[in-house]
């Protein structure tokens, strides 16, 4: 009969998932079943021990698995001295290295537990093993080999992907490549992928709302109003952050092997072409990860770009909801600016706020005004300076790879193939800046993508049609010209009762605005209307 609680556990374990159709599982379930009638214990089928698609070579049942479970209750002391873990062989319980595997083992015996292996009806014990020292070099034997099964079967399978990706590159081979997770957008037909319409329609327009500027929580909500996916689980935040990310947009695949990195190029149906997705990275490299807040989004908080004049800390925005309308307005007082000296208490000379409305209405009246925006944007050595750092990048990249062939050139050279060890760690080494420097160009060149797509007159228009919607407070048009404000300006500094304050009786606010040509501009305005008064090149 059972003494203390022990019990009987029943432990699956299938590497592929498939394998759990088989009638494997049932045998070891009755063999389970049947070893705990004749020992008089409980087959505790509550604690579901069954890992499916978890792979025993790469510990994943350990660290994301049920086994994982079952060994830090142990640990922990849950599971009565006594009793019994079946499984139906020592290789589903580990096929790491031996001396690793073994260590499992131990762990589980040394705790008062029996292991039984269904296959040919082993039990290791610590009575057994003391009485019959020999089973454990018995099971470490079992262990060896299983690694070494593993491990022959990993090297070949590497190999052969390593194969299809080179055809693929090469244009020998258009199959399936089975490695990592294909995305979710997509079905393979038997001969090649192809788009799932609906699940297409919800990338498309995750991307168009990113493009406008929308956070996560609000592309989400959108998606579920109009009822679109990207999985069949739903959408979730991470997805989108990942999703402007993915080379899979441009129907590219990449796949790390072994520390080599390969690019196939045509492997998905595209959804973006090359400069659709390089346009998209640059937006996502200039995107910072604090986001607006609430229902009225900023338009120039929570960008990273707004200062505070008096103290250099940033300037964020206080929108007290609590005081709104019944319709859920808000009176202009109660959306106001704040920087991060006064409000933490680190010694602003000038301190307190100001309503934020005076300083919208001016930026969008200025911004509108075709000549003013050209100031900003014009006149600048932003794309001269990005280009030089592309051609110099670019040279960099040669001048790594002229170094890289004559390196490789002395290693083929090296007397009896044996290579000196300072030739292989330079060969290390380049190739370690030859990544950084292709990363570089890559970067340059999604910049300068981004800046030829934006025309002077067409963003003044386009800041000029936003104006009623800011003014409003219609939640896209803020997101869009939110999208402008980061687009037009490098840096926002706020005097909140002018630049000559020396307390907080100034009526006037002072804005310099840097645009991303570099050329900053003042603008006086009046505190309270936020009309004009002064405005000129500082």
């Amino acid at each position: 009969m059972a003494k203390n609680g022990a019990r009987v556990y029943s432990y699956l374990r299938f590497s592929d998932p498939r394998q759990a159709t088989g009638s494997s599982a049932d045998r070891q379930l009755q063999y389970a079943q049947r070893w705990a009638a004749e020992k008089g214990l409980v087959l505790d089928e509550s604690l579901s021990l069954r890992d499916e698609g978890l792979s025993a070579y790469h510990q994943r049942h350990v660290k994301q698995g049920a086994l994982g479970v079952f060994l830090q209750a142990v640990e922990d002391g849950r599971i009565a001295d006594g009793s019994v873990l079946v499984v139906e062989g020592l290789d589903r319980l580990s096929r790491a290295e031996p001396i690793q595997a073994q260590a499992q083992l131990a762990q589980i015996i040394n705790a008062g537990i029996t292991v039984v292996t269904a296959s040919d009806g082993r039990e290791y014990n610590r009575a057994g093993l003391k009485a019959q020292p020999m089973d454990l070099v018995y099971s470490l034997l079992v262990m060896i080999r299983a690694h070494e099964e593993s491990d022959t079967k990993s090297k070949r399978v590497k190999a052969a992907i390593r194969r299809q990706c080179e055809g693929w590159i090469a244009g020998t081979y258009r199959g399936v490549i089975r490695n990592g997770k294909d995305p979710q957008w997509l079905r393979w037909d038997g001969q090649e992928f192809r788009l799932i319409p609906e699940r297409a329609e919800g990338v498309r327009f995750v991307i168009e709302l990113f493009r406008r500027g929308y956070g996560s929580v609000r592309i989400i909500r959108e998606m579920a109003q109009r009822g679109l996916a990207l999985t069949d689980k739903g959408v979730t935040a991470l997805q989108v952050h990942r999703l402007a990310r993915l080379p899979a947009l441009m129907g590219v695949k990449v796949l790390e092997l072994e520390g080599e990195s390969y690019r196939l190029d045509g492997y998905y149906p595209p959804i973006l072409t090359a400069d659709e997705f390089a346009e998209l990275s640059a937006l996502v490299d200039g995107r910072v990860k604090r986001k607006g807040r609430g229902e009225i989004p900023g338009l120039v908080t929570g960008l990273g770009i707004s200062y505070c004049g008096y103290c250099g800390t940033a300037v964020v925005g206080q929108n007290m909801m609590f005081k709104a309308r019944p319709d859920g307005s808000l009176a202009d007082g109660h959306r106001r600016l704040i920087c991060v000296g006064y409000s933490h208490n680190e010694g602003c000379p000038v301190g307190g706020s100001c309503s934020v409305v005076p300083i919208e209405k001016a930026l969008m009246s200025y911004c509108t005004d075709r000549m003013n925006l050209s100031g900003l944007l014009e006149g600048s050595d932003q794309t001269q300076a990005i280009q030089a750092r592309l051609a110099k990048a670019k040279a960099e990249v040669v001048l790594i790879e002229q170094q890289l062939e004559r390196v490789s050139e002395a290693l083929l050279a090296a007397e009896g193939g044996a290579a000196p060890l300072i030739f292989v760690r330079k060969a290390r080494e380049l190739e370690e800046q030859h990544a950084d420097k292709r990363k570089e160009v890559a970067q340059a060149e999604r910049e300068l993508v981004a800046i030829s797509s934006h025309d002077q007159p067409g963003l003044a228009e386009a800041w000029a049609q936003l104006a009623s919607g800011v003014e409003s407070l219609d939640y896209d048009a803020r997101m869009r010209v939110r999208q402008l404000v980061r687009d037009t300006f490098e840096r926002i500094v706020v005097y909140h009762h002018g630049m000559q304050a020396s307390g907080r009786e100034g009526k006037v606010i002072d804005l310099l605005l840097v645009g991303k040509g570099g050329q900053p501009r003042l603008l006086r305005i009046d505190r309270k209307t936020g009309d004009w008064q002064l405005g000129f090149g500082a």
